[in-house]
């Protein structure tokens, strides 16, 4: 079977595609753009919250992309099952290695082969857990394939075969990886150049420096009986840098003792 699928076209149309759905949309088509390719059973769940706010004005305006590629067209049979049951008995299903292969290798064929280049993930609860540090480290790349799990998950052979990174959004099930695929997406994207407008948004927030971040308190200057702290409206920048040093540390030490022994310890080496 090849591994292209078989074509069928709209421009907003909900039903299999070969071309992403989203690029088939009138936006700029910027030349180096950061590009998601994601392998979806559902590939109509997106872009999803990543079409809105920030991450949706930057993808209508070419500044990344986003391909949603259909598993399911490159299934067999009627029905382009894509699935069978476990080898050595179980509850549930397991993406076949011959459908997922064909899928792979049409997201990959117009990628990078260097993994630092452009990723190759598989999203599972068993995977490393994501972070800060690995969402600056996919924004760095020029592209990623995500490749969203359904069912009790993909045969191993297809990981091993192609060396899939298994990134985990945290110590829980989902009923698949496509809201995982969206939450990893933003927050990579809002690391890119020109996403967030503001470059100084993503240094002061939590987990940039290794720490929580600090409380935040706008307008009115009193609510419910409780006032901003006199200190973040004394002008004073260097005493509003103080206090909120202090208190990400305090929040740290108090809420991620984990990431309290981190800063602490590199504070140490340094």
């Amino acid at each position: 079977m090849s591994d292209k699928p078989s074509k069928s076209h709209g421009r907003l149309a909900i039903s299999a595609t070969a071309k992403p759905r989203d690029l088939m949309t009138d936006r700029p088509d910027l030349a180096g753009a950061w590009t998601a390719k994601i392998i979806t059973l559902f590939p109509e769940a997106f872009p999803g919250v990543l079409g809105a706010s920030l991450t949706g004005k930057a993808l209508q305006e070419g500044k990344w992309k986003l391909d949603a590629i259909d598993l399911r067209l490159f299934g067999e049979g009627k029905h382009r099952n894509v699935d069978d049951t476990p080898a050595g008995g179980g509850a549930g299903m397991v993406l076949r290695p011959d459908i997922m292969g064909r899928a792979i290798r049409f997201a990959q064929k117009d990628a990078p082969d260097d993994r630092a280049r452009w990723p190759l993930v598989y999203l599972s609860p068993r995977g490393n857990p994501f972070t800060q540090h690995t969402a600056e480290r996919f924004a760095a790349a020029e592209g990623i394939t995500m490749i969203c799990g359904r069912f009790e998950g993909l045969d191993q052979r297809v990981i091993d075969h192609y060396d899939i990174e298994e990134v985990s959004l945290g110590d829980f099930v989902m009923t698949g990886g496509e809201i995982a695929a969206q939450a990893m997406i933003d927050a990579t994207i809002r690391l890119r150049p020109g996403i967030l407008g503001n470059a100084a948004s993503t240094e002061e927030e939590s987990f940039s420096e290794g720490l929580l971040e600090h409380p935040q308190y706008t307008r009115p200057a009193t609510w419910e009986g409780r006032d901003i702290p006199e200190v973040l409206t004394s002008g004073d920048h260097g005493k509003v840098a103080k206090w909120r040093k202090e208190q990400a540390e305090e929040i740290t030490k108090a809420r991620r003792p984990d990431l309290w022994r981190a800063y602490t310890q590199d504070k140490a080496k340094h």
